[in-house]
């Protein structure tokens, strides 16, 4: 056998035909030695260079997937976000914050029902003068017995029956929700004016408002899905102007509704109370002032007629007032 050389091959030819070689027959000792003579030991930082799980293996000239610019659907703004007059850019100026505790917090410090505008009526019957079609008002000029809501809640129109009281007014932005979003620091004045403000009172059906409590639009929306923006468009007017936060939850659900209506205009529609007497009256029931007395004035021919008329009881020298319906003569039919 002959010995092992002590160096490598003579020249470059050589060493190629020995690699080739070396692939093709069993490795010899020879070739173990020169192997082991020419690799790096195991400990050398070239060896281990890719053992580390931690370090990147991508060349770094290139971008993978991950390195790529975001995409618009997980960077761009809602839609109508940047445009100025929008619910979405009303929104967008909206403070986000967490929820501040309920400390304090007591429905009564908004006055709710008080006559802010001082018409003479409390705020429940402004609202449903305003809400409620084909009205019959008391004789005052105030009270509604009578008519017909549209509910925008829930989508459908029913007849106001005031015995049971099927019609409640909904505080958009709960007052509960207001006063967690920063309300709790408004004074006397601008709580009672929140509390009575057209702007965030709305007729609807007494269920659906039981049934919203004091969620905000994380938590309920109307029934009626073709109403959600524009509930949506008010609570934000209503945040916007006594400058109210939102919770993160709250503008999320915001956005989510006012995406399916992008570029939904910034709620500012009248809403304002009619005046005392005013409304969508119901006419005259034709038998309502059917009796003439003998000074020529006309009465109600019985007390039924005055009562679905909403004018009992009937006072000595108002329109409607006969004799005939004060039995006791006390000045006051229809008791």
């Amino acid at each position: 056998m002959r010995p092992c050389a002590a160096s490598g091959p003579r020249n470059r030819f050589a060493l190629v035909a020995f690699a080739t070689t070396a692939l093709l027959i069993p490795i010899s000792g020879c070739a173990i030695l020169n192997a082991s003579a020419s690799t790096p030991p195991e400990s050398s930082p070239a060896s281990s260079a890719t053992a580390d799980p931690e370090e990147p293996t991508a060349d770094p000239e290139e971008s993978t997937p991950d390195q790529e610019e975001p995409t618009a659907d997980s960077e761009s703004p809602p839609a109508g976000a940047g445009t100025p007059g929008t619910a979405q850019a009303m929104l967008a100026e909206l403070e986000v914050k967490g929820r501040a505790p309920k400390t304090g917090y007591d429905p009564d410090l908004f006055d709710w029902r008080s006559d802010v505008d001082h018409n003479g009526c409390d705020t429940r019957n402004d609202v449903l003068r305003r809400d409620l079609d084909a009205i019959t008002l008391k004789r005052d000029g105030c009270v509604v017995t009578a008519g017909t809501l549209d509910d925008e809640y829930a989508g459908r129109t029913y007849a106001f029956d005031r015995s049971p009281n099927n019609i409640d007014v909904d505080h958009i932005v709960a007052r509960s929700n207001a006063w967690q979003t920063g309300a709790f620091a408004l004074d006397d004045d601008k709580l009672r004016e929140f509390g009575n403000d057209p702007l965030n009172l709305i007729a609807v059906s007494s269920s659906l408002n039981r049934q919203k409590g004091d969620s905000d639009a994380a938590t309920w929306l109307p029934p009626a899905k073709d109403y959600r923006c524009e509930y949506v468009s008010r609570q934000i007017a209503v945040k916007h102007k006594y400058e109210l936060w939102v919770v993160q939850a709250e503008k999320a659900a915001m956005e989510q509704v006012l995406d399916t209506c992008p570029g939904k205009s910034a709620f500012d529609e009248d809403v304002s109370w009619p005046g005392r007497g005013e409304g969508d009256k119901a006419p005259e029931e034709p038998n309502a002032d059917s009796g003439s007395g003998s000074d020529g004035a006309t009465h109600f021919e019985n007390c039924a007629a005055a009562r679905s008329a909403g004018a009992a009881p009937v006072h000595r020298g108002d329109p409607g007032y006969g004799s005939h319906l004060d039995r006791d003569g006390d000045g006051i039919a229809c008791e």
